[in-house]
């Protein structure tokens, strides 16, 4: 990444019902920002009667994926037997480790038509010395994430630390991610312990040393300091980073690794069925791609 913030625009990719993802992470000229190895911005999107977001299971190994909603209600099973339903504000964190396989549907009673569903999934790569822990996941509800108040701006602290404050979200490596709404007007400072960075837009839009951000679109910088967000329209924005990865990551599909022999295995493993099932949602699973 270069010094001045790098605009990434992202790609769309339909998964069918009129849902629609922009990737933003990661592109050719940002591979990762800290540990953030994808960004998904998902919708919005207003689904019609009986229909839904339905991921059937699918596995993952060597992150921690990262659910954030700004609209409707995702319920998450694993084949650890964790059962969830994530609302905005809440967090959902499920650190694959070696291994794990997860569902992710509109539950049931979601289903009545009119239902949004609006946000943020991200993958955050473990450091290598905890790629092949034993997976966990966890759930954080909105009273637990501190709240951090700023000149003109109010965040929530979903992972990592910043501004002196923590989130109880177990991490593995320094990092950060934020919702921040702010004021028009409003100047924020990044945090200064974190040497990668990026913010995407949701609402509104802010200038960042001369680039300018609109909604969906992210900007991400590396540098040992950055000039501060600034906004001239009230703006809702999530900011990202932390430290730089220990290596570069091998990303195919939904597995992450430092190797391309540990991603040609867990291949091995998903199609020979040997990484498990979900819990409650046996029936289904997504095939290896071709």
């Amino acid at each position: 990444m270069e010094q001045q913030p790098m605009l990434i625009d992202g790609r769309v990719h339909d998964l069918g019902d009129g849902f629609n993802v922009r990737r933003l992470l990661p592109v050719l000229q940002a591979r990762h920002v800290g540990p953030f190895v994808f960004f998904d911005y998902m919708g919005p999107v207003t689904f019609l009667k009986d229909k839904g977001m339905d991921v059937r299971p699918h596995p993952h190994i060597g992150l921690a994926t990262v659910t954030w909603l700004f609209e409707g209600v995702i319920r998450h099973r694993d084949s650890l037997g964790s059962i969830a339903d994530i609302r905005p504000g809440e967090v959902n964190w499920m650190t694959a480790g070696r291994g794990i396989v997860h569902s992710e549907r509109t539950p049931p009673e979601a289903r009545g038509g009119g239902m949004r569903a609006h946000g943020i999934q991200v993958w955050v790569a473990l450091p290598q010395k905890d790629a092949e822990i034993e997976p966990e996941f966890h759930h954080h509800g909105a009273d637990e994430l501190p709240r951090i108040e700023r000149p003109g701006a109010k965040l929530v602290l979903i992972a990592g630390t910043a501004y002196g404050k923590a989130s109880p979200v177990k991490v593995f490596a320094p990092m950060f991610f934020i919702e921040a709404t702010l004021e028009a007007g409003a100047e924020l400072p990044w945090p200064p312990e974190h040497t990668e960075r990026g913010v995407c837009v949701v609402d509104g839009g802010v200038e960042w040393d001369g680039v300018t951000v609109q909604p969906m679109q992210a900007a991400v910088q590396a540098g040992a300091d950055s000039p501060p967000l600034r906004t001239t329209v009230a703006s809702r924005v999530m900011l990202f980073g932390g430290a730089p990865l220990d290596g570069e990551r091998h990303l195919w599909w939904n597995f992450v690794a430092s190797s391309r022999e540990r991603i040609e295995q867990a291949k091995a493993d998903w199609s020979a069925q040997r990484m498990g099932k979900v819990i409650g949602d046996e029936e289904e699973f997504i095939p290896l791609p071709a």
